[in-house]
């Protein structure tokens, strides 16, 4: 497989778990690069957990990164396979009778890279987390050689999974760096988890994002992030 499209900057959002706010850092990630004048585009390879609509299945994390992307991208560039069962992406597209390929998603990332200065790829689940019976995302991710975010959601269990993806990511590619996305119910020693994370993680804190943070506040925090630059 082709690795990062030269000239064009990718970077991957992973989480500790799904649920944690990828999607949230995604766009928010997107519009900070869009303010600072890039054409961006938001990449879902694989959703699983949609609705029908008149165009098809559609996902809303994907719809998401789509409103958040440079304006004129088609929902099917943004995410290429689509499922409707919330389940995992390569328990739904055999379900569905569908063979992903690393290289049809390679391909398509490729579209979007000759289009558009920045490519942000959100991830589905953790960094572990299947695409085909054989290869996971950290598969595709690591052979393309992009640079990888690590969500994590302040919540019961988060140091021990954070360590645990870190320490994965760090072996395969480049990890930029983690935000610390705090989720409902609020955590009990949200600020003592985050400070041990500090003090345990060997990579920056890019962010921390409030509960109920907009897409706004959220660019504005990445924006002083130099492991993004």
């Amino acid at each position: 497989m082709s690795p990062q499209t030269r000239g064009t900057q990718t970077v991957f959002i992973t989480g500790t778990d799904t649920g944690v706010g990828k999607t949230r850092v995604a766009t928010g990630l997107l519009r900070r690069l869009r303010d600072d004048g890039h054409r961006v585009a938001g990449f879902k390879p694989v959703a699983s957990g949609a609705d029908p609509t008149p165009e098809g299945l559609r996902n809303d994390d994907a719809l998401a990164l789509q409103a958040a992307s440079s304006p004129g991208l088609a929902y099917e560039a943004v995410n290429p396979y689509c499922f409707a069962p919330p389940i995992a992406p390569h328990l739904a597209a055999a379900e569905a009778g569908v063979e992903l390929s690393l290289e049809a998603l390679s391909a398509a990332h490729r579209r979007l890279a000759q289009a558009h200065d920045r490519v942000v790829v959100e991830g589905a689940g953790g960094w572990l987390v299947p695409l085909t019976p054989r290869e996971t995302f950290a598969d595709w991710v690591s052979q393309q050689r992009w640079p990888v975010i690590l969500v994590v959601g302040m919540r019961l269990g988060c140091i021990n999974h954070a360590l645990l993806s870190a320490e994965a990511i760090a072996r395969r590619t480049t990890l930029l760096g983690w935000v610390a996305n705090c989720l409902p119910p609020p955590q009990p020693q949200l600020r003592a988890n985050i400070d041990t994370l500090c003090r345990l993680l060997p990579f920056p804190l890019l962010a921390e994002v409030p509960e109920g943070a907009t897409e706004i506040e959220i660019a504005a925090r990445l924006a002083g992030s130099a492991a993004l630059e």
